[in-house]
């Protein structure tokens, strides 16, 4: 049996402030399209923001191991999917609104 992951995040105030900003600037600038998938959510941005989106995911994968993040490049965008299970799908279905 697998042992179930809190939902929850590691971040201190400060770094969850920190990160929550570096996540507001770049949806503003770089943000395409949202939707919410069966098991989590799928992020749409424009192709130039890929460096800055691998960064805040190296974030993520470290403080919110409830959650899969996925960075992939397509033709004219990159795409960040990220996944969970349970309660996890309905946290991620409430981010980055």
């Amino acid at each position: 049996m697998a042992k179930s992951i809190p939902v929850a995040c590691t971040l201190g105030v400060a770094g969850l402030a920190a990160q929550g900003g570096r996540w507001q600037r770049l949806m503003a600038r770089a943000l395409m399209g949202r939707a919410e998938t069966a098991d989590g959510l799928r992020l749409t941005f424009r192709p130039g923001a890929e460096d800055e989106l691998r960064a805040l995911v190296a974030v993520e994968a470290g403080c919110c191991a409830w959650a899969a993040w996925t960075v992939e490049p397509t033709a004219g965008a990159v795409v960040l999917d990220v996944r969970s299970a349970d309660e996890g799908v309905a946290t991620l279905h409430s981010m980055f609104l």
